[in-house]
């Protein structure tokens, strides 16, 4: 397996030297190409993500290998990078399962559960340009050995994508309730933003119910901890589901956070995170920065 990996990147610049040798010929190789090019982003996402696990080569051929820019700083840019990193792994040692996918005009995120130099759970963002990827965003956190407080995992909940007129809506409510409660610290307005007590959280050290939540940010506090978010990155949604992509400190750590929410009835109803914190500067493998 770990061979056919490594092999993808050169398969594929082979393969679209060949398309355009033969495409001119009237053969039927644009034909497949075409037809390749009609499933959704979503779709193939989901597929380059699972090749990790496959050594499947198709799927990295929705990667344009012109421009890659990379956004994990633990990665170098382009194919090189990609194909580098996977050289890396224990053979027949990598597991993908994707959870949840979604899609935003040029954007695909996901969450997805990971067996990747050991068990992670990671959202993922991949910016599309005519059909092709070209750049790429993550967050991983290594997975708990138990579940939260209230019996959840990182990852368990519903998937059902609804109210998809509701999308603009439901990502301007989450923004803000970021921005109110997280970025500015205004509490005044917590309860707002849900159904009562009504919640359900994934993060693996908090509770259900928003009750909960604020016991819980009130015990960090009381150990000189706190959770302060400084600046909102990126806000994408299709319908009830909304991934905020923000940097902060927890602690003295500095972090990247990803918050993906589900919205109910106008209220935010359920919590899913992953938080990284950001690598030194001089660790960097690539200069296209976090975010």
């Amino acid at each position: 397996m770990k061979k056919t990996i490594l092999s993808t990147a050169i398969i594929l610049s082979i393969s679209l030297s060949s398309c355009k040798d033969q495409k001119s010929t009237g053969t039927n190789i644009e034909t497949k190409e075409e037809k390749s090019m009609e499933i959704s982003n979503k779709e193939k996402v989901v597929a380059l993500l699972k090749s990790i696990e496959t050594g499947a080569q198709e799927p990295a051929g929705y990667i344009n290998p012109e421009k890659y820019i990379q956004h994990n700083l633990g990665v170098a840019d382009g194919l090189a990078g990609f194909g580098a990193l996977l050289q890396q792994l224990p053979p027949n040692s990598a597991k993908v399962n994707t959870i949840r996918a979604f899609e935003e005009g040029d954007y695909v995120f996901t969450q997805t559960e990971y067996n990747f130099f050991g068990p992670k759970i990671g959202f993922d963002i991949f910016r599309f340009e005519n059909g092709k990827i070209v750049e790429h965003w993550d967050n991983l956190q290594e997975t708990p050995a138990k579940a939260n407080p209230s019996g959840h995992t990182m990852i368990d909940g519903t998937t059902e994508i609804k109210d998809l007129d509701k999308t603009s809506e439901n990502k301007a409510l989450v923004k803000n309730f970021v921005e109110d409660i997280l970025v500015n610290g205004k509490m005044e307005k917590l309860a707002s933003y849900f159904d009562g007590d009504n919640y359900i959280q994934h993060n693996p050290n908090i509770p259900d119910l928003l009750s909960g939540l604020g016991a819980t940010l009130e015990a960090l506090a009381n150990q000189g901890i706190f959770l302060k978010f400084d600046k909102i990155h990126r806000v994408l949604g299709e319908g009830n589901f909304v991934l905020v992509v923000s940097e902060g400190h927890f602690g003295k750590d500095h972090n990247s956070f990803y918050d993906l929410f589900r919205v109910e009835n106008g209220k935010i109803a359920e919590h899913w995170d992953v938080i990284e914190p950001i690598a030194a500067k001089e660790t960097w493998k690539n200069n296209n920065g976090k975010f």
